[in-house]
């Protein structure tokens, strides 16, 4: 399978913790398929309270488009018959993990795929970029960026991108003509002097 397809994600919350009560406001997807972006997820939600000026200027999410926004519990269940049984790849991927589970979890759903994160595979196969920020790997990368940032789904697109970037990238210095996801689920375990000799392996060089 020289190819596969993965849902790359991206939530905009309440705050940075479900045990405390913080919910999901947006969630941005993509589907990626033969490296290319084949169909895209994008979806407000009202989490049934009012939500903080800070988090309002952040995102630049308006109270009243949260409140117009149908309930998390609607859009969590396309949300999840968009996913499917997708492998998942989100830039932070413990903070999207742990609301992906919480919003699933109110519908009494659970999830088995498999998920990874851009943010510790770009800092093993981009070790040199200044940070592992979104903002600033899009620009290291030169991924192409009409400048929004903290909305779900430019940051999965831009996510996604970069997700493909990799690939391409490590493909290219290692002659690997596959990169699958647990490669990549790998990469991110493994410490960063141990990953041109790891590639190196695969490839057989």
């Amino acid at each position: 399978m020289g190819n596969y397809s993965v849902v790359v994600l991206d939530f905009e919350t309440t705050g940075l913790s479900p045990q405390y009560g913080d919910r999901a406001i947006e969630i941005g997807a993509v589907l990626i398929e033969d490296n290319m972006i084949v169909d895209r997820f994008q979806g407000l939600m009202n989490p049934g309270f009012r939500i903080s000026s800070f988090i309002e200027s952040y995102t630049g999410i308006s109270k009243e488009l949260v409140e117009a926004a149908p309930p998390c519990e609607e859009v969590m269940e396309r949300f999840a018959r968009f996913i499917g049984n997708y492998p998942l790849v989100a830039h932070n991927a413990s903070f999207d993990k742990r609301f992906l589970d919480s919003e699933l979890g109110f519908i009494g759903k659970s999830r088995d795929n498999k998920m990874a994160c851009s943010m510790l595979a770009a800092r093993r196969v981009y070790p040199n970029a200044p940070n592992h920020k979104l903002g600033t790997l899009v620009n290291y990368c030169r991924i192409y960026s009409d400048g929004t940032f903290h909305r779900a789904l430019a940051d999965a697109e831009m996510t996604g991108h970069l997700w493909v970037s990799m690939i391409d990238e490590i493909k290219s210095r290692f002659g690997l003509g596959e990169v699958t996801f647990e490669l990549m689920q790998k990469l991110s375990k493994i410490t960063k002097a141990k990953v041109p000799a790891y590639l190196k392996k695969i490839a057989g060089n």
